[in-house]
């Protein structure tokens, strides 16, 4: 890497984040969504990188377009996992049995959550866990048993042996 490269690349670490977000600008020709520093030095250096010493080659293109076809990706859960997911289900102690209805008055709205054995049901679509359902709820991220009142912030999932037991 010659010296003019590296001290524009060690110049965008002394640059605030609204002049890197320029300079993504004007090296990518598109908008950024991110104000993370680290990550716009990082794609920024890269890219200044790329232009200067050529980008991949046509035949490393290619691999990586045949590394990135996901027709042979799986498209349903293993049983295995299912299985382990229902058993870690009914070793939590702080969850209520099947059937039963969690209620909770969230900005003047009554949220309904159903347990079922396998995971939770709210407004007719089905959870894996109870913290997605809550944020579905909600729109916010929430560990579903505080917001239920299940558990209290801080609080173990699991006692060390039954963690062993499930692996």
């Amino acid at each position: 890497m010659d010296d003019r490269l590296q001290t524009e690349i060690a110049e965008l670490w002394r640059m605030r984040t609204d002049a890197l977000r320029s300079r993504y600008r004007e090296v990518f020709g598109e908008e950024t969504k991110t104000a993370h520093k680290e990550h716009l030095v990082r794609r920024i250096a890269w890219r200044l990188q790329a232009l200067a010493n050529g980008d991949l080659s046509e035949r490393a293109r290619r691999r990586a377009l045949e590394i990135a076809d996901d027709t042979d990706l799986r498209t349903t859960v293993p049983s295995q996992f299912a299985q382990r997911q229902a058993q870690r289900l009914s070793l939590d102690t702080r969850l209520p049995v099947p059937g039963t209805l969690l209620t909770r008055v969230y900005q003047n709205r009554t949220i309904e959550v159903k347990v079922l054995a396998d995971g939770f049901e709210f407004t007719g679509e089905r959870y894996q866990s109870l913290s997605v359902a809550a944020r579905a709820a909600t729109g916010t991220r929430w560990n579903g048993l505080v917001f239920f009142g299940l558990a209290k912030r801080g609080e173990r999932r699991l006692g060390r042996e039954n963690r062993r037991a499930i692996r």
